[in-house]
């Protein structure tokens, strides 16, 4: 059975927090103006219970790369939070974070045929 960490109706600036600090060993986070706002605008938004999946650097249970091991004591700076509505989480972003485009709502595949008067592809740009 699966137990989350957090209850899912805490605020989500609590079950971030709760990850921060029980997982990663922060002391505390921080939030950017613009996770501020994503964060006011998901609750808004009815999005608030939904579960946390933090992005971070693989490479250390902080936001930065270069502390290695086992760090703690730390600020975890979450600089920006998106939504993956359909996929059923809230992801923040944790220090300088790439991340990979999604795909659109209407798959390109639908625009592309075979012109039957000229036998050419259309549709692939």
């Amino acid at each position: 059975v699966l137990k989350y960490l957090y209850e899912l109706t805490l605020p989500i600036k609590d079950k971030i927090s709760t990850i921060a600090t029980e997982v990663y060993g922060a002391a505390s986070v921080s939030y950017s103006p613009e996770a501020e706002a994503k964060i006011a605008l998901y609750t808004e938004m009815g999005f608030s219970a939904l579960p946390i999946c933090m992005a971070k650097t693989q490479y250390s249970f902080s936001h930065d790369p270069n502390l290695k091991g086992v760090p703690t004591g730390f600020t975890l700076p979450i600089k920006d939070v998106r939504v993956s509505v359909g996929a059923g989480f809230i992801y923040p972003l944790c220090g300088a974070m790439s991340t990979m485009p999604g795909l659109p709502t209407r798959p390109a595949y639908y625009d592309i045929d075979v012109d039957p008067k000229t036998g050419k592809i259309v549709g692939l740009f």
